[in-house]
């Protein structure tokens, strides 16, 4: 039995090892990349790196936004969403929680939203609401949500709307950061089936007159067998991790998210932070966590994620 505080250190640098190693090999299509036996956080010398001046094993804007909404939850012992979008500001303009203090990848949608609150539009109104602003930066930072949360799954799902809306305020991302939520969580609780229960509890909690149970029915289509592509589409991301998944161990796991190549660091981030949930720290190869660079930003909240778990109430 792999213990609670394993599988919540697992999620976190099961993410952020995912998204690290997914950096190098980023934009690549496919059949450009090394084989699969050759991804490591130090490409082979002749493969052309995405971010070629940025130190191996250094995590991307999908590791620094998850450890901000992290940072922002244990301070507030609550989803704050003002707060929540003072810190994406403060990434965005000084570094707060990247590595070295260096952001040197930003999504398109949620550059424009973090311009839209340095601005003064409130947090909760800055992500775009149209279809075509599906893109996958809000599902790439919520794990630390479901790691952190303990409330029921309707204020669960509630929150992971809510902290979409900060960059991506479509109804499709905001499904699909709840499904993934509730997905982290029924794997957290030893469910024997965890995406089937995930999908039937978000079933149970929408309305299905509603269009977030409209997005789920014909967009999401959680029943669809697992498959992706390894784009930037926020629904193939949720599906490329699903897909991932049945690879076998972390590593595995990791290795066939990048090997779908184009978001690679997003999909390995998605996809190696349920695998670090599902497996436990522990299956995290070792060279891969000594490899890692930031440690010092993740251990103090790793930390303070399992003092708040052992807080009553």
């Amino acid at each position: 039995m792999i213990r609670f505080r394993d599988r919540l250190e697992g999620g976190i640098f099961g993410l952020l090892v995912g998204d690290a190693l997914g950096v190098p090999y980023e934009f690549h299509a496919p059949e450009a990349l090394p084989p699969l036996v050759d991804i490591e956080m130090t490409p082979p010398a002749q493969f052309p790196r995405a971010h070629a001046r940025v130190p191996p094993a250094t995590w991307s804007d999908d590791g620094a936004q998850a450890l901000v909404l992290l940072a922002s939850l244990l301070d507030h012992a609550a989803l704050d969403m003002q707060d929540f979008g003072a810190r994406l500001v403060a990434w965005y303009q000084n570094g707060y929680m990247a590595v070295d203090q260096h952001v040197f990848d930003v999504g398109i949608q949620t550059s424009q939203a973090i311009r839209n609150m340095i601005a003064g539009t409130p947090t909760s109104q800055a992500g775009r609401t149209d279809e075509n602003a599906n893109g996958n930066g809000s599902l790439m930072r919520v794990l630390p949500l479901a790691l952190w949360h303990r409330g029921s799954d309707i204020a669960l799902v509630e929150d992971a709307h809510r902290q979409s809306r900060a960059t991506h305020g479509h109804a499709r991302a905001q499904v699909c950061c709840a499904l993934y939520c509730l997905w982290a969580r029924r794997i957290l609780q030893n469910a024997a089936n965890p995406w089937d229960d995930a999908v039937a509890a978000i079933r149970g909690i929408y309305d299905h007159d509603s269009q977030e149970y409209t997005e789920l029915e014909s967009a999401i289509r959680p029943n669809d067998p697992p498959e992706g592509h390894g784009s930037g589409y926020v629904v193939d991301s949720l599906r490329s991790a699903r897909w991932a998944l049945q690879a076998g161990g972390y590593e595995q796991i990791v290795k066939a998210a990048i090997g779908l190549g184009h978001d690679t660091d997003t999909t390995a981030c998605i996809a190696g932070g349920i695998a670090g949930i599902r497996d436990g720290i522990g299956a995290i190869p070792q060279r891969w966590r000594a490899q890692l660079r930031g440690t010092e930003l993740v251990e103090p909240l790793v930390n303070r994620l399992m003092a708040w778990h052992a807080l009553p109430g």
